[in-house]
């Protein structure tokens, strides 16, 4: 038989005037957060709107014209289509005063750098928590109304979607997106043509082509580099997330950190506070000092200084090995050409990424050398991250190195289920979204009826239960499973019986997340879960790195124990993770299980997304959880000692699990009053919720990243570029002069010491520093003074700052001196030290340096 050729034929339909706006609804990604916008769309089409994956673009594209004709006549959509609209329109209003930007100046702009974004499934970009967390970022940052706009790339295929086979092993599928049916459009030039920019490769030049995104007030530019002027190598450098080697990963980082300070450039954006969000971005500090140096004339220390004051390096990463480094040859390669307009030789390139006991140049270390504010993203992590990044300040001590901390939150409307947003109104009252970062205010949750907050919570319960039907069919018929397993399978998850015990564990799978902790001991665990009186459900779902064996093997193991005949039903597997099964997920779980290995979650954000819906957190003390866990909103594995090995660290922590599942969070559950539920859990619940929403919500993050970056950033910004950057040059020569005397610098103590003196006795100090050619004014020295501890050293100290005299020593020394009268009795200890001081410092430890008596 002739083949036949196919032809494609898209046929629009024609948008009725009075839906016209539905267009630019589809084209902002507000309706990322915004469940009436959604639920429009579904409402034209339920199916369809299923079968786009929930993308109001390609719906548009899509659906049936007579539908929108007959939509247009539907007085109750219209009603919906009105009500949305007044929403958006008083969302985006300019002329509303803004909640967070007043207090940048008026050409403030703040750019954030990510490899990654999640905002919705409508725009596949992203593969986890990094991505969400930059959406959530982005959307918050919109929310306050700052001025601000995300740069990233464009993916012709996100992270990939996942299917699980009878066996369990993960099938990996990569699907490629139309662009049309995103919600982007090309970036123009002022002139009103498409923008493009390009970045040199070795050898040859790679065109880029400049995308937008609007989410609500700000706007996200994304890279793309499937261009027909590139070559077939060049095109993929952008095609898929995370995916391809090494050469790749250096090629899309170019494009990222190089190319996207050059878009903004060809878009006549000017920022004046640069956020790197992890090291993927971290180029964009060469590319910024290199146009210093060519187009102002600053030498490479001065440009360096003015481009490293307003710009932020926040690491997301809690091991030394996760930080990405590439080889010196391979750096060699791609930047020969480019290092000889820095003014810098091939070594003083190479020296910029140098990190402790490697070879290869480390982005981490490059964006830390580029930057003066760094942090981690919770207090744990933020103090792991200083003891990893250490040796960039090799004399200061980890615990006052400039690395902190900004933990990270979720953008509440996005995560929040809608039944909570409807109890909030009605109990809390309107504010509660103007008033979410309020502590007292959430107190308020503790006045919810109990009846009310069981009853929205059963409710989401049902919804979450469902979606896993639904999912757990689909997958085991797919499989070839039987009807009549089916039935076993799904026993337990019955959304018109949502009173079994139900805990969820969701997220990437990571070896360190040890997805199978809880398998440890089955004979134990066979107990917990298979007492017919108080059953137990856990619902496992997450994708592993297609590169990742041993986390795919963990997935196996899960599907392998859900087999066995006592635990068919009670241990589910559910394939196909993505933000809508996690939406349902955390808002719909009685219990949110995270057990990492401390110290290696950095943050965590799934835990407060179920926080936030009142699911109660069973967690290991790691992560957010350790600066939110109070003893009554949820509980704690307490970590074993990290001197241990992995093993026994596993199996103590396993034992400590099933203690809690047994003695306390089962009885909890079915402890059940006349009204049907435990009053003692929904007490807990509301605490879950009372305590995280204020806390870890993105608009707290994103307010803290404003006071303690983006003001100060940006106030350094014009500091530094004063009188033509003639500050910038100041601090570099100073800090060039400092190096150099440095290691002369030295302390010695002139006074006599005494062992013991009376309440209210002064005593005077002097000590004499050899400072090498410095001046009294280049340095600090200061006395830190405390009760003795066989803790930590000194860490609640105060400090006293001593005055040089005019004395001299016969050696040259300069004598500073101190006259103090001790305010605490007892036994008290004190340590002396100098260091660089510079009025126009950022950070006072910035340089490493340190002399200690």
């Amino acid at each position: 038989m002739e083949k036949s050729t196919s032809y494609i034929l898209q046929v629009r339909p024609k948008i009725p005037a009075r839906l016209a706006r539905l267009e630019e609804l589809a084209n902002n990604l507000w309706y990322s957060w915004d469940n009436p916008t959604r639920a429009l769309f579904a409402r034209l089409h339920p199916g369809l709107w299923k079968a786009t994956g929930q993308s109001p673009k390609a719906f548009l594209k899509r659906v049936d014209e007579q539908r929108l004709l007959d939509a247009v006549e539907d007085q109750v959509f219209i009603g919906n289509l009105n009500r949305v609209l007044a929403a958006y329109d008083t969302y985006h209003d300019y002329r509303l005063p803004p909640s967070g930007s007043d207090l940048l100046r008026k050409d403030d702009l703040v750019a954030y750098f990510c490899a990654e974004f999640g905002f919705h499934e409508s725009l596949p970009i992203y593969s986890g928590g990094l991505g969400i967390l930059a959406g959530d970022h982005c959307k918050a940052a919109s929310d306050l109304r700052l001025p601000f706009v995300g740069v990233g790339l464009l993916y012709r295929q996100g992270y990939f979607h996942q299917t699980i086979d009878g066996d369990g092993n993960q099938i990996a599928t990569n699907h490629d997106s139309h662009f049309e049916d995103l919600p982007i459009t090309p970036a123009k030039r002022t002139d009103g043509s498409e923008a493009y920019t390009s970045v040199n490769l070795p050898n040859r030049k790679l065109d880029i082509k400049i995308w937008q995104a609007r989410i609500g007030h700000i706007t996200l530019y994304l890279l793309d580099t499937d261009l027909e002027s590139n070559n077939v190598h060049d095109r993929d450098i952008t095609h898929r997330l995370y995916g391809g080697d090494k050469v790749t990963r250096i090629e899309q980082e170019i494009v990222l950190g190089i190319g996207g300070v050059l878009a903004l450039q060809e878009l006549g954006i000017r920022p004046t506070v640069w956020h790197i969000n992890e090291g993927h971005a971290a180029f964009l500090a060469l590319e910024r000092i290199r146009q210093k140096i060519a187009d102002e004339g600053l030498d490479f220390p001065a440009a360096l200084e003015y481009v490293a004051v307003n710009t932020i390096f926040t690491t997301h990463t809690p091991v030394p090995a996760g930080h990405d480094h590439f080889n010196e040859g391979m750096v060699q390669a791609y930047f020969e050409h480019y290092y000889p307009e820095l003014k810098l030789s091939r070594e003083e390139f190479l020296a910029l990424g140098r990190a402790k006991d490697s070879p290869d140049f480390n982005m981490t270390a490059l964006a830390i050398r580029c930057t003066r504010f760094n942090n981690g993203v919770s207090r744990i992590h933020g103090d792991v991250s200083s003891t990893i990044c250490s040796d960039m300040w090799p004399e200061i001590e980890h615990k006052e190195n400039p690395m902190t901390y900004v933990t990270n939150g979720v953008h509440a409307p996005t995560f929040l289920a809608t039944e909570w947003i409807e109890v909030f109104e009605r109990q809390l009252g309107l504010e509660w979204s103007a008033r979410m970062n309020d502590v007292e205010f959430w107190e308020g949750v503790k006045r919810i009826p109990d009846h009310l907050f069981w009853s929205a919570r059963q409710s989401l319960k049902a919804k979450m239960l469902n979606m896993v039907r639904e999912r757990i069919s689909a997958q085991h018929f797919r499989n070839h499973g039987s009807e009549a397993h089916l039935d076993r399978l799904l026993k337990y998850v019955n959304p018109e019986n949502p009173n079994i015990l139900t805990i969820g564990f969701a997220r990437r799978f990571a070896t360190y997340k040890r997805a199978t902790m809880l398998f440890g001991d089955l004979d134990w665990l066979r107990e917990i879960l298979n007492n017919p009186e108080r059953p137990v459900v856990f619902i496992f779902a997450g994708k592993a790195h297609p590169a990742d064996i041993p986390g795919q093997d963990l997935i196996r193991r899960i599907t392998h124990i859900s087999k066995m005949p006592e635990f068919v039903g009670k241990i589910l597997m559910v394939e196909g993770y993505d933000l809508a099964l996690a939406r349902k997920l955390v808002s719909g779980v009685d219990v949110w299980l995270n057990n990492p290995l401390y110290p290696l979650e950095a943050s965590g954000t799934s835990g407060m997304k179920a926080g936030i819906n009142g699911t109660i957190n069973l967690s290991v003390l790691d992560g957010w959880w350790g600066e939110s866990y109070d003893g009554k909103n949820g509980w704690a594995i307490k970590p074993v000692s990290e001197s241990l090995s992995e093993e026994v660290r596993t199996r103590e922590e396993t034992s400590t699990l099933y203690e809690l599942l047994q003695d306390q969070v089962v009885p909890l559950y079915y402890e059940h009053s006349k009204m049907g539920l435990s009053p003692d859990w929904v007490k807990m619940s509301k605490r879950s919720m009372a305590t995280i929403m204020p806390r870890f919500n993105s608009k707290r993050m994103v307010s803290e990243y404003l006071a303690k970056c983006y003001l100060p950033a940006s106030k350094q910004h014009r500091l530094y570029q004063q009188d033509h950057y003639e500050n910038a040059q100041i601090i570099a020569d100073w800090k060039a002069r400092i190096r150099h005397a440095w290691p002369g610098v030295a302390l010695r103590r002139q006074d006599t010491e005494q062992k013991e003196i009376n309440y209210g006795d002064s005593l005077r100090f002097e000590v004499a520093v050899r400072l090498d050619g410095l001046q009294p004014g280049d340095v600090v020295v200061e006395m830190l003074l405390g009760l003795f501890t066989k803790r930590e050293k000194l860490q609640h100290s105060r400090r006293y700052r001593f005055e040089a005299t005019d004395t001299m020593t016969e050696a040259g020394e300069t004598v500073f001196a101190l006259e103090i009268q001790p305010e605490k009795c007892g036994k008290l200890e004190y340590r002396v030290r100098a260091y660089p001081c510079h009025e126009m410092l950022t950070h006072p430890f910035e340089l490493g340096m340190m002399r200690w008596l």
